[in-house]
């Protein structure tokens, strides 16, 4: 193992972190455990290779040009999200919901494309983001046709983000046997309590899992009545995607 790769790939999301401010030399080795010669040497070589910049007030560190034009290609690689971007739109329109295209990436989903809300109170989120998987509709929609023994692997601790929050892996199971026979997976304030959701798995030609597409909004607007009303606009949305990606169908 490259541990010289480690440190830089460990600086890199410590100085992306959206939650965070441009950080120094100082608090970017605590947070990543290395010394400050360590992580010194590791940003000066960052640095040359355009992947970090100094904040503009020289007080901190922060992500270059770089990683952007990284995440562009990869982006452009996916060809789910070029495909899905009018059913997104389309969806969107008859909902009124912002609507969230993600991808699995062990126990966090990861929001590739989204389609804000143009009402004034919405779910809040970014391209790039991340979400626990277990706790969102999109994550619970991929969970749910994982291979055998994929919680048992990845879900050794379940965090309660919310009183909703499914922390029990026998629960949790449970729900995404649910999701299967439902075919939908339904969010009810379990990552963020004031934000609930509705998702629908996106297969391939293969019938592998590959994304979900879901809708997010305040939950007090995904009452039971709701749900079952955009259920079939969420269901066509992904099965039309899926097509596009040479599934046979359900």
């Amino acid at each position: 193992m490259d541990k010289t790769l480690l440190k830089g790939l460990m600086v890199l999301e410590a100085v992306t972190d959206v939650d965070a401010p441009p950080l120094t030399i100082e608090a970017l080795a605590e947070r990543v455990g290395l010394t400050r010669s360590n992580t010194h040497r590791t940003l000066q070589t960052l640095m040359h290779a355009g992947y970090v910049v100094k904040s503009e007030d020289g007080g901190g560190y922060r992500g270059g040009i770089r990683l952007f034009e990284l995440a562009a290609r990869q982006l452009a690689k996916m060809d789910v999200r070029r495909l899905a971007t009018p059913f997104m739109r389309e969806l969107a329109t008859k909902t009124g919901e912002t609507v969230h295209l993600s991808i699995l990436d062990g126990m966090d989903v990861v929001y590739i494309d989204k389609i804000d809300s143009p009402q004034p109170i919405r779910a809040y989120s970014m391209v790039g983001g991340r979400a626990p998987a277990y706790a969102v509709a999109t994550g619970k929609a991929l969970l749910a046709y994982q291979a055998e023994g994929y919680l048992d692997t990845h879900a050794q601790n379940l965090t309660g983000h919310t009183p909703a929050t499914l922390t029990s892996l026998v629960a949790l199971k449970t729900e995404l046997r649910k999701a299967v026979r439902a075919g939908y997976a339904v969010n009810r304030g379990e990552w963020r309590a004031t934000v609930g959701g509705v998702a629908v798995t996106i297969f391939n030609a293969l019938d592998d899992p590959i994304a979900a597409v879901g809708i997010s909004g305040p939950i007090e607007r995904f009452t039971a009545t709701k749900i079952k009303q955009w259920v079939p606009e969420v269901q066509a949305c992904a099965h039309a995607i899926s097509a596009l990606l040479g599934h046979p169908g359900v």
